[in-house]
C-alpha cells in the first residue's frame, strides 16, 4: 500500500513546478553621469547634516531644532517607524513555536436533581509550522524591508521639513526687508513732496509737479499694505512648520546679515546612496521580492507540528498528582483547487515589483536631473547678482545727482521721479535676487539629500 504522504507529494508535484516557474526580475540602475553639467567651481564634498548652518544664522538654527522636535508630520513619520518595527517583530514571531498554557474547571449535572460532578484540567501545548519553503522567512525579510522603507520615508519628511523651514524663514526676512525698503522710499517720496510744495509756494514749481509727486506718495503708501499681508502669511506658514500657532512668532534676523554658503554637490554616482527617497524605493523593491517569495511558497504544502501535555482530575487538589496525558500530531495541507487565486496572487506580486522597478529608475533619473538643474539655476543667479549689484550702484548715484540738480533747478521733476522709480525697482530686485540665490542653495541641498547618510541614519536608530 502506498504511503499517504508520498501520495500527497506526488499529487502536488505539478503545482510545485508551477510555483517555481518564474524568475525574479533584477533591478537595473541607470548609469550615473561622469560629472555634473553645470556649476563651475562646485566641490566634490557633500553638505553637512546641519547644512543650514552655512547661512550663519543662529535664529535659523534654533528654528530648525524647534521644527524637528515639534513638527506634526515628522512626529507622525516617527510613529510610522514604531509601527513598522512592531510589524517586523510580528513577522519574525512566525519562525518560532507557539506555546500555550491552559487551566480549565467545570461542573456538570442535571437541573433540579442536585449533585453533579466537577472536572479540572491543566495543559501545556506547543505548535510549530515548518518553514520548508521560506514563506515565514520571506515575510520577516519583507517586514524588515518595509521598516527600512519607513525609516527612509522619515528622512525624506525631515529633509522636506528642513528645506521648508529654511525657505519660509528666508521668505519672511525678504518680505521684512522689502517692507523696510518700501517705507524708506515712502519717506523719501514725502521728503521730495515737501521740496515740491516749497518750490510751488515760491513760484518755482508748477501745480502739475505737485500733483505728480502726490501721486507718487500715494502709490508708495499703497505698496506697503500688500507686503505687510504677505509677510504675515509667510510667518504663519513658518509657524505651522515649527509646530506652533502663528500668534506671537517673532522673526528678528536680517537677510543682509546672512551668508550665501559654498556650493557642494558631491559626485553623481554617490547620489544613489545619499537621497533617502531613492533608498526608500530600493527597500520597497526588497519588500516586493519577499512578497513574491511568499506568494510562490503558497503553492507548496504546509507542514504543522503540534504537541501537548496535561493532566485531568475530578478534584482540584489531585490535579497535579495524577498521570500526565500527552497528544502529538502532524498535519500536511496542500492547495489543490482555488480557482486561480494563488496564481493571481503571485502575478499581482510580480506586477507590483515591475511597477516599483519603473518608479525606482524614474526616481534615479529625476534625482540626476534635479541636481543639474539646481546647479544651473545657482550659476545663472550668481551672474544676475553680479550685474544687479552694478545696476543698484549706478541707480543710487543717478538718484543722488537727479535730486541735487532738481534742487538747483537744473532738471525738472520728471527726471527726478524717473531716477526715484529706478532706484526703488533696483533695490526691490536686489533683495529678490538675494532671496532667490539663497533659496536656490536650499533647493540644491534638498535634491542632494541634504546631509543625510545611511551610516548616520543606521546609528541614529
Amino acid at each position: 500500500m502506498m504511503n499517504p504522504v508520498r501520495t500527497a507529494l506526488l499529487l502536488t508535484f505539478p503545482f510545485w513546478l508551477m510555483a517555481c516557474g518564474t524568475t525574479p526580475v533584477q533591478p537595473v540602475q541607470p548609469a550615473p553621469p561622469a560629472g555634473w553639467e553645470y556649476g563651475q567651481g562646485v566641490t566634490d564634498a557633500w553638505p553637512a547634516r546641519d547644512w543650514w548652518r552655512g547661512f550663519a544664522s543662529t535664529e535659523l538654527d534654533a528654528l530648525m531644532q524647534q521644527a524637528q522636535a515639534n513638527n506634526p508630520d515628522l512626529n507622525a513619520a516617527a510613529a510610522r517607524i514604531l509601527q513598522a518595527e512592531a510589524q517586523a517583530r510580528i513577522a519574525g514571531a512566525s519562525l518560532l513555536p507557539n506555546v500555550d498554557a491552559g487551566l480549565d474547571a467545570g461542573r456538570s449535572g442535571i437541573v433540579d436533581q442536585g449533585g453533579g460532578s466537577a472536572s479540572y484540567s491543566a495543559s501545556l501545548g506547543a505548535s510549530y509550522e515548518l518553514d520548508f519553503w521560506g514563506a515565514n522567512r520571506a515575510q520577516r525579510a519583507g517586514a524588515r524591508a518595509a521598516l527600512a522603507a519607513t525609516a527612509y520615508d522619515r528622512e525624506t519628511v525631515a529633509l522636506t521639513l528642513t528645506a521648508g523651514v529654511a525657505n519660509s524663514y528666508l521668505q519672511v526676512l525678504s518680505l521684512q526687508e522689502r517692507l523696510e525698503i518700501a517705507r524708506l522710499n515712502l519717506a523719501l517720496a514725502e521728503e521730495i513732496l515737501r521740496v515740491v510744495e516749497a518750490r510751488v509756494s515760491s513760484g518755482a514749481g508748477t501745480p502739475l509737479d505737485l500733483a505728480r509727486q502726490r501721486a507718487v506718495v500715494a502709490r508708495q503708501r499703497a505698496s506697503v499694505q500688500p507686503l505687510l499681508q504677505q509677510e504675515r502669511d509667510a510667518r504663519a506658514t513658518l509657524a505651522l512648520l515649527l509646530g506652533q500657532v502663528p500668534q506671537g512668532l517673532a522673526v528678528e534676523g536680517q537677510l543682509a546679515d546672512m551668508l550665501i554658503p559654498q556650493v557642494m554637490a558631491g559626485l553623481p554616482a554617490e547620489l544613489l546612496v545619499r537621497r533617502p527617497d531613492i533608498r526608500q524605493q530600493e527597500a520597497r523593491l526588497l519588500a516586493a521580492d519577499a512578497d513574491i517569495a511568499v506568494a510562490r511558497a503558497a503553492f507548496f504544502p504546509s507542514v504543522r507540528l503540534t504537541g501537548a501535555v496535561g493532566t485531568r482530575s475530578d478534584m482540584f487538589s489531585e490535579l497535579f498528582s495524577g498521570d500526565l496525558l500527552y497528544n502529538l500530531g502532524a498535519s500536511l495541507t496542500q492547495p489543490i483547487f482555488n480557482a486561480g487565486r494563488l496564481r493571481a496572487q503571485r502575478d499581482l506580486s510580480e506586477a507590483r515589483k515591475l511597477e516599483l522597478l519603473a518608479l525606482y529608475r524614474g526616481a534615479i533619473q529625476q534625482a540626476f536631473a534635479e541636481v543639474d538643474l539646481s546647479l544651473s539655476n545657482i550659476e545663472t543667479l550668481a551672474e544676475q547678482a553680479f550685474q544687479q549689484d552694478i545696476e543698484l550702484t549706478q541707480t543710487r548715484r543717478a538718484f543722488t545727482l537727479a535730486e541735487a540738480r532738481y534742487r538747483e533747478g537744473a532738471d525738472d521733476l520728471l527726471t527726478l521721479l524717473d531716477a526715484q522709480q529706478s532706484l526703488y525697482q533696483a533695490e526691490e530686485n536686489n533683495g529678490l535676487l538675494r532671496l532667490a540665490q539663497m533659496q536656490a542653495i536650499v533647493t540644491l541641498y534638498r535634491v542632494l539629500g541634504g546631509g543625510w547618510s545611511e551610516a548616520e541614519q543606521t546609528s541614529a536608530r
